[in-house]
């Protein structure tokens, strides 16, 4: 039988934009993670969906002066691997259409995909 792939799924339902040192640990783990070999999909969901938009995590930074948008953080995780998806309720929330996404959102997925991807694979989950 083969070995069930080794997934995480990190939820960022509360990280809010807003406050950028709370945006740093879950992305830098999805990379790390990503590094390691782990099939790792990170979903925003609620106000952590605003980081898809494009034009947000461009404008902000874990701290003042620091040179590194949260946008560059998502850019480097995905180049490493990391699967970024944006909940569709967050879209209609924050009035946010498929065109306006980051080129690192690969798919907007409904309430249901967390569900699946929890209870139909042997995924592990964070969430911030």
């Amino acid at each position: 039988m083969p070995k069930p792939s080794k997934k995480l799924v990190i939820v960022m339902a509360n990280s809010d934009p807003r406050n950028g040192e709370e945006l740093g640990a879950p992305i830098f783990q999805a990379a790390l993670a990503a590094a390691m070999g782990y099939d790792v999909e990170v979903l925003c969901t609620g106000t952590a969906g605003k980081l898809m938009k494009r034009g947000v995590a461009e404008g902000l930074h874990l701290k003042p002066g620091m040179n590194k948008s949260i946008y560059d953080f998502i850019r480097e995780a995905h180049e490493a691997g990391v699967r970024f998806c944006c909940c569709s309720p967050a879209l209609d929330m924050f009035a946010i259409h498929h065109e306006d996404l980051i080129p690192e959102c690969d798919r907007v997925v409904g309430g249901a995909a967390l569900i699946e991807a929890v209870m139909e694979t042997d995924a592990r989950v964070l969430t911030y």
